[in-house]
């Protein structure tokens, strides 16, 4: 992963395209109008970028497309608080502010050879699309992809319109939402963990991926030891509060690590002690 030149100023990028997920989620698709800056930007799975509107503010922000695209990248945004809910009015032409990538990605380079499950909640599947799309461009690298995705209703599924395709190459997709009706939702409705009892891939040959609220990751992160899933080969992706990227701030700090350098990717076994007390 190359990150751009200086990591505390921000690189000018350009809204490519923008398209509308649900709504209070919006994916924007993003290029540098430097072309050495897009030569040079690349991405692990995982990566977050800093994002800026010039006079407004920053935040942390996943980067949601596969690091194999070169043409641009995206941001897959959920419009809350005061910096993203301006970000609603961008659209084509407009600018942002990007620096990074920073962070730890996921451990793709793992997953050849093994059972890959993703775990996601809500917005939590835009941090885990990029292995999704990486898995589903070279499939018969991993035994299986099983992906157990739930929301609190079915119009709040981001990258619904993508589930199928997902499905066609070899993906097994389960979907929840908290809110539903069997007369017009056809599948499950509860919370992620009671579509546990649909994953049937081997403990001992699974690696886990898992992006969402963290009360719902303690109790995944639970259930899956319960299982016998190794707290080794389980992943979570941690959000906490980021503002430089940079491990300077010390916004993000938990216990002795950095969520901004250090993770937002950690095994359960990293950090058991400071996650929450789960098992």
């Amino acid at each position: 992963m190359v990150s751009l030149p200086n990591p505390f100023i921000p690189t000018e990028a350009t809204i490519k395209k923008v398209k509308t997920e649900t709504t209070e989620v919006s994916t924007f698709s993003l290029a540098f109008n430097d072309r050495q800056a897009h030569e040079a930007f690349e991405h692990g799975p995982g990566q977050y970028n800093m994002v800026s509107l010039p006079g407004i503010g920053e935040a942390p922000i996943s980067i949601s497309s596969s690091p194999q695209r070169r043409e641009s990248f995206d941001h897959t945004i959920r419009f809350v608080g005061r910096v993203t809910n301006l970000w609603r009015q961008l659209g084509v032409g407009d600018s942002l502010g990007i620096r990074g990538p920073f962070g730890k990605p996921w451990p793709h380079e793992q997953l050849p050879g093994k059972h890959v499950v993703v775990i996601a909640g809500g917005t939590g599947i835009a941090p885990v699309k990029p292995v999704i799309d990486t898995v589903m461009e070279d499939r018969g690298a991993v035994k299986s992809m099983t992906i157990l995705y739930g929301a609190k209703n079915a119009r709040e599924l981001v990258f619904a319109d993508q589930f199928d395709g997902w499905t066609s190459r070899g993906a097994q997709i389960h979907l929840s939402v908290d809110q539903g009706r069997t007369l017009d939702w056809p599948f499950h409705v509860g919370v992620v963990t009671t579509l546990f009892d649909r994953l049937k891939t081997p403990p001992d040959d699974s690696i886990v991926l898992m992006s969402g609220p963290e009360i719902m990751m303690r109790f995944c992160v639970l259930d899956l030891l319960n299982r016998g899933f190794s707290g080794a080969n389980i992943y979570i992706s941690l959000e906490r509060r980021m503002e430089c990227g940079v491990r300077m701030c010390g916004h993000c700090q938990t216990g002795p690590k950095y969520v901004c350098q250090d993770g937002p990717v950690f095994s359960y076994d990293e950090i058991q002690h400071i996650f929450g007390v789960v098992a």
